[in-house]
């Protein structure tokens, strides 16, 4: 196993945060969305620390709704619409992953099995490096959650959680961007 797919780099990432949308979160158990949730928003601050590209995208928003406030309040990129479970069959998406020219994405989302899922499958066959914390995704149903994840990792994606990503990018204590990070992660 090639133990340089493990690294993260901010500055050769990007988020995408995969269908945080009003009615799929009505679907998920209430204390599971709420730390998926929380965990996301930990990722957002980090990324918006860093500098890290983030892009939104919704499933259907016409019957899905829109994406949640508390995680839509902190991205300035307006949601990229798409019918496609994977986000990587929608030209828009794929234009501007390319317009980054960055090789490692970071995945949050819903749902795991699904849109996730399908989205992970072809970014990997793409070449990029998918990074998917699990407490930062999440299903209807565990045992779909866990499929989902199962898969990401067989096809080769780094299934890690909010915080061992958080602080593989931090690095170290002490820096400006571990100090404004505290906030949120404590």
């Amino acid at each position: 196993m090639a133990v340089e797919k493990f690294f993260i780099e901010p500055e050769n990432s990007i988020l995408l945060i995969v269908d945080f949308q009003e009615k799929l979160a009505k679907a998920m158990k209430e204390e599971v969305l709420e730390v998926v949730v929380k965990n996301t928003v930990k990722i957002i601050n980090l990324a918006r620390i860093y500098s890290i590209p983030i892009l939104i995208t919704e499933q259907y928003p016409k019957g899905l709704g829109n994406t949640l406030p508390q995680i839509k309040e902190l991205v300035e990129n307006e949601p990229l619409e798409k019918i496609h479970f994977s986000c990587a069959l929608e030209e828009i998406f794929i234009n501007k992953i390319k317009e980054y020219n960055k090789s490692k994405i970071i995945i949050t989302g819903m749902e795991t099995h699904v849109c996730v899922w399908q989205t992970a499958l072809d970014l990997l066959a793409r070449d990029y490096l998918i990074f998917i914390p699990k407490d930062a995704v999440c299903s209807r149903r565990k045992e779909d959650w866990k499929t989902g994840l199962s898969l990401i990792q067989n096809a080769g994606g780094v299934i890690t959680c909010a915080e061992t990503l958080i602080f593989q990018i931090l690095r170290k204590a002490g820096t400006p961007q571990f100090k404004q990070m505290l906030e949120f992660i404590k």
